[in-house]
């Protein structure tokens, strides 16, 4: 098996893993939320207090943040290649979370109906296609960064991709969270019972269009390499031919 093979072989296991995980993610949702139910989130009330639910919920984000790292840790060779199985873990698992539970539940109806996305450090909410978006940006990103690493090198990510990524990266959430950090003065209560009316969508344009990047700077990186091999091959091809001619 050469290296492109087993390159792709380890995207196919990655993805694979993500998948699987993400029906794992949409079975403990659709528990929950048929429990108390809130299988169609945006309702009155929408994170109403029930014992231990809480707390468990956030250990459990937090798990799964932990257990998507982890595959991408163990997956990848180099920092990039780390990163990016942990980025295409993330993005291919958000996206099929969203396919199983529309399976298991019915829900979402549009890609645009409203969702709570996470609770850390405090409840995000958007429409469901607002994190789908960022997540197709994680798998090209991750899947450039992985099948192309032979041909980018050890080439480092340019500045002007990493700081523009990461500004975007802090309005998405400042977008996701805007409702409940006007509401946290207020106390837990309010925060529990936030529903969003608006969403911002001319920001979060100019923060996914930040985030995108770095997949601009990784793109440019693989055609510049690929005309430098090209071009290399073409010159060493016309020096044989002139050596062949002058012989």
């Amino acid at each position: 098996m050469n290296g492109i093979e087993a390159k792709f072989r380890r995207w196919l296991i990655v993805a694979t893993f993500a998948v699987a995980m993400a029906w794992v993610e949409a079975a403990v949702v659709f528990y929950l939320r048929t429990m108390i139910n809130r299988v169609v989130p945006y309702q009155p009330e929408p994170l109403p207090a029930v014992g231990n639910f809480g707390a468990a919920e956030l250990v459990r984000e937090m798990a799964t943040l932990v257990m998507l790292a982890t595959v991408g840790m163990l997956a990848g060779s180099t920092w990039r290649s780390r990163l990016g199985y942990t980025a295409l873990a993330f993005g291919i698992w958000d996206i099929f979370y969203y396919v199983f539970l529309k399976v298991l539940t019915g829900w979402p109806h549009t890609l645009l109906e409203w969702d709570v996305l996470f609770l850390l450090p405090l409840p995000w909410w958007g429409p469901v296609l607002a994190p789908v978006l960022i997540s197709v940006i994680l798998i090209l990103w991750g899947t450039i960064a992985t099948q192309f690493e032979h041909i980018i090198g050890g080439c480092a990510q340019n500045w002007w991709a990493i700081l523009p990524a990461l500004t975007g990266a802090i309005l998405a959430l400042y977008v996701f969270m805007a409702d409940t950090i006007r509401a946290a003065g207020q106390g837990v209560d309010a925060v529990r019972t936030v529903l969003p009316e608006r969403f911002n969508w001319p920001l979060f344009t100019l923060a996914l269009t930040l985030m995108a990047m770095p997949v601009v700077d990784v793109m440019l990186k693989v055609w510049q390499a690929r005309r430098r091999t090209v071009g290399g091959a073409r010159l060493r091809e016309n020096f044989q031919c002139n050596r062949t001619v002058q012989g």
